[in-house]
């Protein structure tokens, strides 16, 4: 039986770290400050939002949450970026995907600057994550959280076959990249790949974000593999499952992240602490 990987308990553990930085840059008349643009009502963004609105406000960050209506402008809502990419106490701007139909995401990302993109997401940060050169770079959050797995749990990478299933800008191309900069040897699959099974039964980690319920089986994972789930789905009854058979799969692998308390929990942790590094960064510029 594998090894569950708590992200809600890790979670709790870098929250008091965080909680003792804020404290620290209290000390020097600094808050970190987040916004967080949600453009119109789409119900998991809410969430979302809400979530990392309590989880800020719990730790004594000052977060603003700018909600806009569905049928905002593109050139209006960058204007809206742009007015707290010039705001001293704004440390790290985050605008929640999806967007309207209307709205270049491209152009959004492009629009916040590249020392406030809390996501790392701007094609910048995205460069320099991809060289390796990474000193005062934002990286994105889940990727990151799921770095901070491998670190509690002591999971080695140099030299391991990892199989990152997914290829988006928010979790797969970022964490194929962390993984290779750790010294992996890195495949990314992803829907168009084909006899994706051989090439998850060789892999040493195998990170999932393909967003389909139950898409790994056990019969898909190398024995003693190191599998992390970041699927968010509904099973038929309406339950949080994640893109890993966890029943199964749990039976085989050496370590498994669960659905939920898994990535989840990291993805906002790692989102918080984020602001604060944003904020220390900040104050050693102007400092």
């Amino acid at each position: 039986m594998a090894t569950i990987m708590d992200g809600k308990a890790l979670a709790a553990e870098i929250d008091m770290r965080t909680a003792n930085r804020i404290q620290r840059l209290a000390d020097q008349g600094i808050t970190p400050g987040l916004v967080v643009i949600l453009v119109g009502k789409d119900p998991a963004s809410q969430i979302y939002v809400r979530n990392k609105e309590r989880r800020a406000k719990k730790l004594g960050i000052h977060s603003i949450v700018r909600n806009l209506p569905e049928t905002i402008s593109e050139k209006e809502l960058i204007k809206i970026i742009q007015e707290y990419n010039e705001d001293p106490t704004v440390h790290a701007i985050l605008v929640q995907l999806p967007l309207p139909e209307q709205i270049n995401e491209f152009h959004v990302t492009m629009a916040i600057s590249p020392t406030k993109d809390v996501d790392g997401f701007n094609p910048f940060n995205l460069g320099k994550l991809l060289i390796n050169k990474t000193d005062q770079t934002p990286i994105a959050c889940t990727p990151q959280g799921i770095m901070s797995f491998f670190k509690k749990y002591q999971i080695n990478l140099d030299g391991k076959k990892a199989v990152m299933v997914g290829r988006s800008t928010i979790v797969g191309k970022p964490m194929a990249a962390l993984l290779t900069n750790a010294n992996a040897t890195v495949t990314i699959a992803h829907s168009h790949t084909h006899h994706l099974s051989e090439l998850t039964r060789e892999a040493d980690i195998l990170i999932v974000a393909i967003g389909v319920a139950h898409y790994i089986k056990a019969e898909d994972v190398k024995p003693g593999a190191v599998v992390i789930d970041v699927g968010m789905d509904r099973d038929s009854n309406g339950k949080l499952v994640g893109d890993v058979d966890f029943e199964s799969v749990e039976k085989k692998a050496s370590y498994i992240t669960p659905v939920p308390k898994g990535v989840g929990p990291m993805t906002i942790t790692t989102l918080i602490s984020q602001t604060v590094t944003m904020a220390e960064w900040s104050s050693e510029k102007n400092g």
